[in-house]
């Protein structure tokens, strides 16, 4: 038990930090190892994905909120673009919670992981987008977010990996993007954990110490060290230059992109 603590604590250092840096909540990362823990813990293999994307949603409630405020300090969040894809985000979160235990989670991450690979590729490219290009309309604004929210509730992530890709699209400026992206991680969150507790109450085969597909546990061990490292990540985005950070960001989707498709 001691060992699997240990792990979900080192988890959380990294997971938090790269919530600040990157403007991601850092499921991608959260979900692999928390499967790992549950099948350390000998749980029901039936319900592992589910109580790892509901945890992992948890977990970035509070990690989250900590890069928000560290982007926050600095000017960078532009609340205005939160608000636009806000009703979205809330929207997708919830049907993709409850999606999720319908859906094959083996099509899912295939898919986001050769999605992931392809916008990787795109940023490593330095393609720049159209100098007219800017972000849509507030009918648009809402239909993103409402992708980005279902995505990312099935796939247990803030929606950094793709709120961030959008936004650099739009010609939105990158520190300036991964500042949105960790404020648009919040509803996600609150919403896609939310939708998790919802769809697994009263599921028999939950361990102990679990609401709906939420296990405390792990979710208090990842938030107890990932609190303290988001603000540091935030630090370092702002001071690295805005395309070393897209290239930092592109190596980030590519290995995870591969973690999805092999995990």
């Amino acid at each position: 038990m001691l060992e699997l603590a240990i792990l979900c604590l080192l988890t959380g250092v990294l997971a938090g930090f790269l919530a600040g840096l990157f403007g991601v909540g850092g499921g991608l990362l959260l979900v692999p190892v928390l499967v790992t823990v549950y099948e350390m813990q000998q749980f029901d293999s039936s319900i592992h994905m589910q109580l790892a994307l509901g945890t992992s949603l948890c977990t970035i409630i509070v990690n989250g909120m900590s890069s928000v405020l560290a982007h926050h300090r600095r000017g960078a969040v532009d609340w205005a673009i939160v608000q636009q894809l806000g009703f979205g985000l809330v929207l997708g979160a919830m049907l993709g919670a409850q999606l999720a235990s319908s859906v094959p989670s083996a099509v899912l991450k295939t898919a986001f992981g050769v999605g992931e690979l392809l916008v990787a590729l795109r940023l490593w490219m330095a393609s720049q987008p159209k100098p007219s290009r800017s972000l849509p309309s507030a009918v648009g604004m809402t239909a993103a977010g409402g992708v980005i929210g279902t995505i990312s509730a099935m796939a247990g992530i803030g929606g950094g990996t793709l709120t961030v890709p959008f936004l650099s699209w739009c010609n939105v400026q990158m520190q300036r993007a991964v500042a949105v992206s960790s404020a648009c991680g919040i509803p996600i969150a609150v919403a896609g954990a939310t939708g998790y507790m919802i769809s697994g109450w009263g599921n028999e085969l939950l361990p102990e110490w679990s609401t709906g597909y939420v296990y405390w546990p792990a979710a208090l061990a990842v938030m107890a060290t990932g609190i303290f490292m988001a603000p540091v990540g935030a630090k370092v985005a702002h001071r690295l230059p805005g395309d070393k950070l897209k290239k930092a960001f592109a190596v980030l989707l590519a290995v995870l992109g591969v973690r999805m498709l092999f995990f």
